[in-house]
């Protein structure tokens, strides 16, 4: 390879060969085994080598001979299955209606070859033998994948000349027949279906994935890939265009968590970030390998199993006891968005209300007009939702909660009733919902951040079910990602603001919306919001290293790779970057900033068009920029380009220089200026009481909103002494322990700073309960150097850290020992 590594780094490989192949489509086939915490099956590839892609069809003209009309509803069948699950036996006749044939002929010999059958096989090492290149002298040609945390069985090709009524895709005159070159040209025709013809193409798929191998091929593993190679084959266009890995997750593997959900029962999700999926499956995870994927996951009878997918899979019963569930995805992305989810979940309804009934049944009763891609977008073809006339209009997508029965009851009081009013907003703001429909995940308490958005599915934290307003900005947060993020990703992954930037500063517009607030009460509340985060980009800046708060740390040779199509990713391991805000903050407010400078008419307007035109694609900081102003005439530009607006707020370090302008000269909102009074109040209640005056009703306090309540608490943090008396009075008039966990976040650090022992258990149960949140009070707790805090930061890291993600562990641990 040619990407060099130095243990020392905490930066991310992504080693996958992209510039000579791309995966084109995943078929994966997976049994969910809880008692050893294991998953384990088989993934088929489809590719297409670099050289083919530029080609494009060896035929003069394709010709796809099926019965196809335009017009579909997207609610699919459901996928017939078979009793056969042997890569041996496959369907001799397909269907055109979509159906998945789960392929599970698993390895069950005690072998792993993942390390020592390359040099067996060729009689050669593995440094001698793997090459990265499309074509280096005699060296063969080596496919690289993503892999890490997996124990690979075998690796073969499949014969997809073999499925009959596989022919169609081989009519041509042009074509010579030759055993490998047939397969090859059959899997190119497959991934070059037209869009209209998803549904067939999707059979094929799973046709071609159940038939048998011709072949095993040569792989070796290494910490960070899965190189496969071909003997004799020295070219990625000779390279086999279709394999089948056998492989099994490692119980440990950083991609996976298995734990126990609030009912105490097992389950298991994948985590996201930092390794995304290579954890799960051998997979191509520069974002540039963008590809399509449908999946049969196997569990027991008494699991649910939620995914990525556009349908909303039904489970279909096996001859064995155990279920299966069928997913698919037309819409090409990269492989690290897939997420998958396992466990006794329940399905969270509405209590009646006819209003609601009726919402629901317009959501689901629609029918999809899909007419051919034509030239209105610039992605490659797919079945897009942003050229069908339904799903431009439809407010609101179909939509499903689910969690553990036991809580059920704050699911409906804080959650269900604000789903439909968030993606009506977010549809009022960017127009087409992306994806045709939602679920939403409560995951369990060791789930490590408030959030997490993938295409059709969302993890919430039970933390944001504490309150209505937490829960209702946080859900519009990973709505936002439905666009920025997920529709529309980022080319190079250091540039982590263009998704979590904009989703932040979407979230605020989003609620005020939902809210149904005044245009003036809904700027009252934004600014609300831009002074929390303002002191919070402050302690962020004064508490990490430098190069950690630089958004666009590559610069200039930002989106480059290595020949092989190879990269690095800045500071992709360190542990603490998963903690950080910088790039949410930063990459906020200049967002923030551009659209005060431009007007929210004109900057809403043309994000509009901005989603419009780069949906279904992968974007860099100048795309988003270079756009942005040349849509604004060059007299209202106010001398900014995308030269000075890297300079000032993606390329270095600290506070950028227009904000520290800004806040200097502004005056704070009336929403600040009443917390400020409130301060003074609680302030002179303080100091009556270390006078021992019994004067305490004397002051009567304002009611406060969620965030000026974080606000007061914050500014009280600054007071050098509160009177346990006086943080009494606090806890009762404010109801602290019943508020949403950010604030009851900052109450816990007064707590603490002030060593108020009989709320200690509010810290106590905040730690265990809200895991997503607590982590850096475990270092307050220690810095006190205040025995008994210190034995609970200790009592509560013991009860968790088996249950906690590696990253939280690490980061936990070094604040303890």
């Amino acid at each position: 390879m040619d990407v060099k590594l130095n243990p020392s780094q905490d930066d991310l490989p992504l080693m996958a060969n992209t510039s000579h192949m791309l995966v084109k489509h995943y078929v994966l086939d997976l049994d969910v085994e809880f008692e050893n915490h294991v998953i384990e099956g088989t993934i088929v590839l489809f590719l297409e080598s670099k050289n083919r892609l530029e080609r494009g069809s060896s035929c003069s003209e394709k010709t796809f001979p099926f019965q196809s009309n335009n017009v579909h509803e997207f609610e699919t069948p459901e996928p017939c299955h078979t009793s056969v699950r042997s890569t041996r036996t496959f369907s001799s006749k397909v269907e055109h209606n979509f159906a998945i044939y789960g392929t599970s002929g698993k390895d069950t010999s005690e072998k792993d070859g993942t390390h020592d059958n390359w040099e067996q096989a060729s009689g050669t090492s593995g440094s001698e033998c793997c090459s990265g290149t499309g074509n280096l002298g005699n060296q063969e040609f080596s496919l690289v994948l993503d892999c890490c945390d997996l124990s690979v069985l075998k690796v073969e090709e499949v014969d997809v000349a073999a499925v009959l009524g596989i022919e169609i895709f081989t009519k041509c005159p042009q074509f010579t027949v030759v055993p490998e070159e047939l397969r090859n040209h059959i899997v190119h025709e497959l991934v070059n279906m037209p869009a209209d013809h998803w549904r067939e193409q999707l059979n094929y798929f799973a046709q071609c994935s159940q038939a048998p191998g011709c072949g095993d091929l040569l792989f070796v593993v290494d910490p960070w890939s899965l190189q496969i190679r071909k003997t004799g084959v020295q070219t990625a266009a000779d390279f086999p265009h279709a394999i089948r890995i056998w492989y099994r997750t490692n119980s440990e593997g950083r991609s996976v968590m298995w734990t126990t959900d609030q009912s105490g029962r097992p389950c298991v999700y994948t985590m996201g970030s930092p390794i995304n999926n290579r954890a799960l499956f051998p997979c191509q995870e520069p974002p540039v390998a963008m590809s399509t994927w449908q999946a049969t996951v196997q569990a027991a009878a008494s699991f649910v199993v939620l995914m990525s997918g556009e349908n909303s899979a039904k489970p279909t019963q096996l001859p064995e006891g155990s279920l299966s569930w069928c997913y698919y995805v037309t819409m090409p992305m990269p492989a690290s968005t897939l997420t998958i989810a396992v466990g006794s979940w329940a399905e969270m309804e509405l209590e009646a209300c006819s209003s609601c009934d009726q919402e629901v049944e317009r959501c689901f009763s629609l029918v999809f007009v899909l007419p051919r891609c034509g030239s209105i977008c610039s992605h490659m073809e797919y079945p897009c939702r942003f050229q069908n006339v339904s799903a431009t209009t439809q407010d609101i997508i179909p939509h499903r909660v689910f969690a553990p029965v036991c809580i059920r009851e704050i699911c409906q009081k804080n959650l269900l009733q604000l789903i439909a009013p968030c993606l009506s907003a977010a549809h009022s703001v960017l127009g087409t919902h992306p994806f045709s429909r939602l679920d939403i995940l409560i995951v369990p308490a060791n789930f490590p951040s408030l959030g997490m958005a993938s295409p059709h599915l969302i993890f919430l934290s039970q933390s944001t079910l504490t309150g209505r307003h937490l829960c209702g900005t946080r859900l519009c947060h990973e709505i936002a990602h439905s666009w920025f993020g997920l529709a529309i990703g980022a080319l190079d992954w250091t540039e982590e603001w263009l998704s979590e930037g904009f989703a932040t500063h979407l979230e605020d517009v989003f609620w005020a919306k939902t809210q149904q607030l005044a245009p003036l009460e809904a700027q009252e509340q934004q600014e609300l919001r831009a002074c929390l985060r303002w002191h919070r980009l402050q302690d962020e800046v004064c508490n990490s290293a430098e190069e950690m708060q630089v958004l666009r740390p590559n610069k200039e040779k930002t989106g480059h790779v290595t020949d092989s199509g190879a990269s690095v990713i800045k500071h992709g391991l360190n542990p603490e970057k998963t903690f950080m805000q910088v790039h949410y903050l930063k990459g906020y407010f200049l967002l923030r900033f551009l659209a005060k400078s431009f007007g929210d008419e004109t900057y809403f307007s043309f994000l509009r068009k901005f989603v419009h035109k780069f949906h279904g694609q992968l974007i860099l900081s100048q795309d988003f920029l270079q756009m942005l102003l040349e849509s604004i005439p060059e007299e209202k530009r106010f001398d900014l380009s995308v030269e000075n607006i890297f300079q000032d707020w993606l390329e270095s370090s600290g506070i950028p220089k227009p904000l520290n302008r800004e806040r200097q000269t502004g005056t704070e909102c009336a929403l600040a200026r009443q917390v400020d009074a409130e301060v003074a109040k609680w302030i002179r209640v303080n100091r009556r009481r270390r006078k021992r005056t019994r004067r305490v009703n004397e002051e009567v306090f304002a009611k406060l909103l969620p965030d000026q309540l974080v606000l007061l608490l914050e500014r009280l943090l600054a007071q050098k002494t509160l009177h346990p008396r006086t943080l009494q009075s606090l806890q009762q008039i404010y109801l602290l322990p019943t508020q949403d966990a950010e604030v009851r976040h900052r109450w816990c650090e007064l707590i603490v700073k002030h060593r108020y022992t009989a709320a200690y258990g509010q810290v106590e149960s905040f730690l265990l309960e809200d895991q997503a949140m607590g982590i850096y009070l475990y270092g307050e707790l220690m810095v006190s150097e205040d025995f008994q805090q210190q034995q609970l930061a200790h009592r509560c890291f013991t009860l968790t850290k088996e249950q906690m993600d590696r990253a939280s562990a690490q980061v936990v641990a070094e604040m303890l020992f």
